[in-house]
């Protein structure tokens, strides 16, 4: 049975000798750097670190305790958003963030995997 493979995807073998192939997918390649580049800034670190210490909050709380101007705060809570780091929920007219702790928990064990995988 033939496979079809699009142009996005790598299929190479998973050892040197072995014939077992390995898909490797790069929009998903994509999706995941996007990810990781999400949560390795310092700001964005920041407010991460804040939600974790007050589980939940609108954004005129985050600029107003990490003096920033609303909008720099509001681009990089969207940044964490399309991630899926941190999570919106709406009451009346304010949206608050809190974090996904699934998602990022998912996150530290992929990066704990391709960290020893390296060794």
């Amino acid at each position: 049975m033939e496979q079809t493979v699009s142009a996005n995807t790598l299929v190479a073998r998973k050892e040197e000798n072995s014939a077992e192939a390995v898909k490797l997918d790069y929009v998903a390649v994509k999706s995941a750097a996007m990810t990781l580049r999400a949560i390795n800034h310092k700001l964005r670190q920041q407010i991460i670190k804040l939600l974790e210490e007050n589980k939940r909050m609108n954004v005129t709380d985050i600029y107003v305790k990490l003096r920033l101007e609303q909008s720099v705060a509001s681009q990089h809570l969207a940044i964490l958003r399309r991630a899926d780091i941190v999570i919106t929920e709406r009451d009346g007219k304010f949206i608050h963030y809190c974090l996904n702790h699934a998602r990022i928990a998912a996150v530290g064990h992929f990066v704990k995997e391709l960290i020893n995988s390296e060794k």
